[in-house]
């Protein structure tokens, strides 16, 4: 056998070992919540903590993955699916991980409503999708799972939604607003006697 042939001859053999990783190597997602229903209304200006979605690669190699609110196509001329609410009001923890194939990564999604938004039915996908680097560097998306979300924001006012704000922060940073306000306290107390200790040297 020549040396051409014998060269040849290594190039189709590594190809035949090599292919069939390339062609059957796969990414997938999955997600562990298939619908997220609120049965209690919320509030304009609140933030919500809603259940924890688990999102599972099911393929057999690693990837990175992102969460992301999707809508259904025409949702906006259905009276039956509700309102689309606005991506900025969602925050995801971690928003994007890496996850080896069999691997789950839990993630947390919490909703802050404006102080004032349009009443009625919301609905959106709370979506995960793996993303991928291609020749060109630029990222491609392709497969996607995503948990339905459903909830209802009750009717309410301005001032309404600064006190459902006000609320929501003092439930979730308690006590470390107290401790804030104890601390400019003291720093007006501090301020105050020194203040008042000037006045007293100054009159002597």
């Amino acid at each position: 056998m020549s040396a051409k042939s014998a060269t040849k001859f290594l190039i189709l053999s590594a190809l035949v070992l090599v292919l069939p990783v390339v062609v059957f190597a796969k990414i997938g997602v999955g997600v562990g919540v298939g619908k997220i229903q609120v049965d209690e209304p919320f509030k304009s200006g609140g933030i919500y903590d809603l259940p924890v979605i688990t999102v599972l690669n099911t393929g057999d190699e690693p990837a990175e993955y992102q969460m992301s609110v999707q809508y259904l196509t025409g949702q906006e001329t259905r009276d039956d699916m509700g309102q689309r609410p606005d991506s900025e009001w969602f925050i995801f923890t971690p928003q994007s991980f890496p996850l080896e194939p069999g691997k789950v990564q839990t993630v947390k999604t919490t909703v802050t409503l404006p102080t004032k938004t349009i009443p009625g039915n919301y609905f959106a996908y709370l979506e995960a999708h793996p993303v991928k680097k291609s020749v060109a560097g630029q990222t491609s998306i392709g497969i996607a799972a995503a948990t339905k979300l459903w909830f209802t924001i009750a009717p309410s006012n301005f001032f309404q939604g600064l006190y459902y704000r006000f609320i929501s922060l003092y439930t979730r940073y308690h006590p470390w607003d107290t401790i804030v306000l104890a601390v400019i306290f003291v720093v007006a107390l501090l301020w105050f006697i020194s203040e008042k200790f000037k006045f007293q040297i100054a009159r002597k």
